[in-house]
């Protein structure tokens, strides 16, 4: 069942992002989503559910935010390489 959050911004933020409110939310959500998914809380397919998009779309917000699509480092993929 979804949970319903209101949160109050001055009208000027919309302004200055030249964004209406209904933009500003979705925009939030996919962020919010590319943030936690690049620090490792959320999968792809968990942030693009808290999202609200496809998860194709949100790949193309990780390009967008210049968030790598994979999780592991340079030195953890070297290590699995090394180890097969």
């Amino acid at each position: 069942m979804p949970v319903q959050i209101t949160i109050e911004l001055p009208e000027e933020v919309f302004a200055a992002l030249r964004s209406s409110p209904e933009v500003f939310v979705k925009e939030m959500r996919l962020a919010a989503a590319v943030k936690w998914y690049e620090i490792g809380m959320v999968s792809q397919s968990r942030g693009s559910e808290l999202a609200g998009v496809s998860r194709q779309e949100f790949l193309d917000a990780l390009s967008r935010f210049k968030v790598s699509p994979f999780q592991v480092t340079p030195a953890e993929l070297a290590e699995e390489l090394a180890r097969e």
